[in-house]
């Protein structure tokens, strides 16, 4: 590649073509900052989207175990219900017997 000899002046058209293109290129560059802005407020949101939806996993396993609780008094509960009608049943047979 030839190396040109700089410019001693610049012409008035020549500066005006200069600053159309720089304008045009920070343009371009403005464009790119607003996407990649986007993109990171984007990625901030899912971020926080992320938080609040581990903060409900968390509500749901608190509620996951009450229900578990509540299952295994009933279990108990009904195991004690069942277990007083056998011996009163029972309790019943024999006096019935016994008359």
């Amino acid at each position: 590649m030839a190396v040109m000899a700089p410019r001693e002046s610049w012409t008035d058209e020549r500066l005006d073509d200069l600053t159309k293109h720089m304008d045009e290129r920070f343009s371009e560059v403005r464009e790119e900052l607003r996407q990649q802005r986007g993109e990171i407020a984007q990625t901030a949101r899912l971020t926080d989207m992320d938080a609040r939806f581990d903060a409900v996993d968390k509500r749901f396993d608190a509620v996951d175990k009450r229900f578990d609780d509540v299952n295994r008094t009933m279990q108990i509960g009904f195991g004690i219900i069942g277990g007083v009608m056998t011996a009163m049943l029972g309790l019943l047979g024999l006096i019935a017997t016994q008359l």
